[in-house]
């Protein structure tokens, strides 16, 4: 199954889904729940587990996991805690003013090792804490480009002395706009490194940890993936030697780390601005709408932009689009081979995020639109999220399937 995915890589990167399909009526700003799938939002509740985390003045009830919506269903592990002066923004600028020479800690001036960090464009997420409950991954950081390989940082607030953070190693799959985790401790690691590079942390207690907070391993990357990963890629994420014939787990020790962080960052890293093209051209399962196992052979330009504006103050928003219209194919997927005709889509993701003394905002809207739209089988999907925003937090779903 899925043989036709290449992989160049000389440590690379990957993913399996359509990005976002576009209609021009829809706004980024959530519609009211009035059809559709159920909206999660207005007190959705907390996930099932939140767990203890030491911080000052206490402990801090939080999930231990990312989300992609509010209903508490685990995406990436939480594996940085930040304590202190630990603003999202004062990070983002700790990490920015780095150079990428980690000699000094045994990392070679080789890449990926000798990246610098940047604002990453990456999906939206969501995370959870007691009291602050449903919060936005309002800041996003990458020490590598887009693809073929990078590190990705998500950041969400805790109050005012602590920030949680996912960091993982991901590669981009070919001909796709979407990323394969392949490591969380070799990001988590680097993040380590680079605190310590910043001179920020407490001299005499810099660096701890939360003990067992989440499940180790924890997610998986598809055979099909990991036998296109070059043998010293493998090695580097601890994974075995050769080609296997089952997933092969994410490793994980379950811990974050927690970096204590007693000096100011500072929060006026400048604003930056970054756009290109993905070029798609990938077989993948039919994301939605799909009549039984479904795949199609996906192919044309998606644009992808994002802008992030810092003000003299040190308020942060970014604004982010990747839009484009593509050419799909139903085919066999051993084979490649069409087994209908080709059909076109549009696609459109847009997101708005903010982060200022009043804490982070994120606002997403994806659209996807097989056309033409009054076909007998062709669909749509609508994702609309809002955390932190004026008005209540809500995630809703609608996808039409034209029967």
């Amino acid at each position: 199954m899925h043989s036709l995915i290449r992989i160049g890589l000389t440590s690379s990167a990957l993913s399996l889904t359509l990005l976002t399909l576009s209609c021009d009526s829809d706004s980024l700003d959530p519609a009211p729940d009035d059809s559709g799938s159920p909206a999660f939002g207005a007190g959705a509740p907390a996930p099932g587990l939140l767990v203890p985390v030491a911080v000052p003045g206490g402990s801090l009830m939080i999930w231990p996991y990312t989300g992609t919506d509010l209903t508490g269903t685990p995406q990436d592990p939480i594996n940085l805690v930040f304590t202190g002066k630990s603003d999202p923004r004062a990070i983002r600028a700790a990490l920015m003013a780095l150079d990428g020479n980690r000699t000094a800690f045994g990392m070679p001036q080789v890449s990926p090792f000798n990246c610098k960090w940047s604002d990453a464009i990456g999906d939206l997420q969501t995370g959870y804490n007691a009291p602050h409950e449903w919060v936005g991954s309002a800041i996003q950081l990458a020490c590598g480009d887009y693809g073929p390989i990078r590190f990705h940082v998500r950041l969400f607030e805790a109050g005012t002395t602590t920030t949680l953070g996912n960091a993982h190693f991901e590669v981009l799959i070919p001909g796709t706009a979407d990323h394969q985790v392949l490591s969380w401790e070799l990001a988590e690691q680097l993040v380590t490194v680079d605190f310590i590079r910043s001179g920020l942390l407490d001299p005499s207690n810099p660096i701890g940890s939360t003990g067992l907070i989440n499940d180790a391993p924890f997610r998986e990357i598809p055979a099909q993936i990991y036998n296109l990963i070059p043998a010293d890629l493998k090695s580097l994420i601890g994974g075995p030697a050769g080609n296997v014939g089952v997933p092969v787990p994410i490793g994980s020790d379950g811990h974050a780390t927690v970096f204590n962080v007693t000096a100011d960052g500072g929060q006026h890293a400048a604003g930056t601005e970054q756009s290109f093209v993905i070029q798609y051209g990938q077989v993948i399962p039919r994301p939605f709408c799909a009549s039984g196992a479904e795949y199609l052979y996906v192919e044309g330009p998606v644009s992808l932009r994002k802008t992030v504006q810092v003000t003299n103050g040190g308020d942060l928003t970014t604004e982010f689009e990747a839009s484009g219209h593509l050419r799909l194919t139903p085919v066999n997927p051993e084979t490649g081979t069409p087994i209908g005709p080709t059909y076109e889509a549009n696609v459109k993701d847009e997101q708005v995020t903010r982060f200022d003394k009043h804490g982070g905002m994120v606002r997403g809207l994806q659209v996807q639109t097989e056309l033409p739209r009054n076909v007998a089988g062709h669909g749509q999907r609508v994702i609309r999220i809002k955390v932190g925003a004026t008005g209540p937090d809500l995630y809703k779903q609608d996808i039409d399937c034209t029967p």
